[in-house]
């Protein structure tokens, strides 16, 4: 595996144990400062700058059922696309993100992540 490879999915594992335990400094050493979120949830959209989604993820942890898998990961030079399936998010929600990575400042960052509500189960919260 490649140099490049091994930082782009030590960067999203920091995504996946910081938002399953809530922990904020994984997430911030992720995430570009400018990073953004967006997406469609049960109807509502979602855009959302680093510190908004850093304190949801803070104060609603993904939970002891999240799991998450890297589906795919596309490497071009200085630029990334990784594609991640989330299920178990608060207790039921499956999620599809695909994730933007650059190298800025000198290292790779996540810039942005885009996600797709995928599934609930009839027991989740609304």
């Amino acid at each position: 595996m490649s140099e490049d490879r091994n930082e782009v999915t030590r960067l999203i594992n920091l995504y996946i144990d910081g938002s399953a335990k809530g922990d904020a400094d994984k997430l911030n050493e992720a995430f570009h400062e400018s990073a953004r979120w967006a997406g469609t949830m049960g109807g509502t959209d979602y855009d959302m700058d680093k510190k908004s989604f850093i304190d949801l993820m803070v104060s609603q942890p993904g939970g002891e059922t999240y799991t998450a898998e890297i589906a795919d990961i596309q490497i071009v030079g200085t630029a990334a696309t990784v594609t991640l399936t989330e299920e178990g998010v608060w207790g039921a929600y499956a999620f599809t993100d695909f994730f933007n990575l650059s190298i800025l400042d000198g290292r790779w960052q996540i810039t942005n992540k885009t996600f797709a509500n995928t599934g609930v189960s009839e027991e989740a919260p609304h």
